[in-house]
């Protein structure tokens, strides 16, 4: 609920007083380079995720395109097992075929036993370095598949620092401040611009001790704005934070009961329909107060 009504009243009226806040987020470069572009102007309302800036990518995309360049490379070198072996398989195949010949004149007596235990013999020999070449191979291929991977990884790094070259609103909300313009140098942890939800706002209360029994986490409550001149806005409100240890009294801030030398901050969140400005003088109903005419 929200309305607009002149103010009168005395002080007593209202049971609590703060100030309005937001949730500000100050957004900073996360890379160096030269700002391209930067559009966060002040009071200019963003939407979660909008792209507002860029920092200079030539460098990185560069660097992208050769360590791609290296990964094609890597798969160049890349053996083809079965191509390699080829050969020696081949060999493998001959001598099977000339040990069963002699094995079948054997029979025959066309031939001795010395000619078949070499074709064993160069049947084994073969087996062994076919062995040893599927070794060299697998082995190379493995070296290679870390090599891609390493370089697949660095590639991953250079995206990740590209994608931070984009500077996007982290929040829907109002750009408070700019700190940068297009044009100059930025380096990571360099603030940008900052930005507050403006729609979602509290006002920050402070009560004290005998107020506590009258509020709760949860509570609906009306919070009114001040705009001076006898002027303000009602809102309605929930409670959503009360502090577990007390304070000292604020200076700005005034108390239904002047002797309070401690009191607790309370937080009551509302709807924003753009009127409450950040540092606006609020004040808050918890209970409500019969009156008579």
């Amino acid at each position: 609920m929200i309305s607009m009504t002149s103010c009168h009243h005395q002080s007593s009226e209202y049971d609590a007083t703060g100030t309005f806040e937001a949730t500000e987020i100050i957004v900073s470069a996360e890379t160096s380079g030269k700002l391209i572009f930067f559009n966060a102007e002040e009071g200019k309302l963003l939407q979660k995720g909008e792209h507002v800036g860029l920092i200079d990518t030539v460098q990185l995309y560069l660097q992208k395109l050769q360590l791609q360049a290296n990964m094609k490379s890597v798969d160049f070198q890349r053996p083809d097992i079965q191509k390699q072996i080829a050969s020696t398989q081949k060999r493998i195949e001959q001598a099977e075929l000339e040990k069963q010949r002699v094995e079948n004149l054997l029979k025959s007596d066309a031939a001795n036993r010395k000619q078949l235990d070499d074709w064993n013999t160069e049947i084994q020999v073969l087996n062994k370095q076919l062995e040893a070449q599927l070794s060299t191979l697998h082995n190379s291929t493995a070296s290679l598949n870390e090599q891609s991977s390493s370089v697949a990884i660095q590639v991953a790094q250079v995206e990740d620092r590209l994608l931070k070259c984009h500077i996007s609103a982290p929040i829907q909300g109002t750009v408070l401040a700019k700190y940068a313009e297009p044009g100059e140098y930025t380096s990571p942890g360099k603030p940008l611009f900052k930005i507050a939800d403006t729609e979602h706002m509290f006002l920050r209360v402070y009560i004290t001790s005998s107020q506590l029994s009258q509020v709760s986490i949860g509570q609906t409550v009306r919070l009114y704005a001040d705009f001076g001149d006898d002027n303000r806005k009602e809102y309605t409100g929930t409670i959503c934070w009360i502090a577990d240890q007390a304070e000292f009294t604020p200076k700005t801030i005034l108390t239904n009961d002047e002797r309070a030398n401690q009191v607790y901050a309370v937080k009551i969140a509302f709807h924003n329909d753009s009127s409450a400005k950040i540092g606006m003088y609020g004040k808050v109903k918890f209970t409500t107060h019969e009156t008579t005419d």
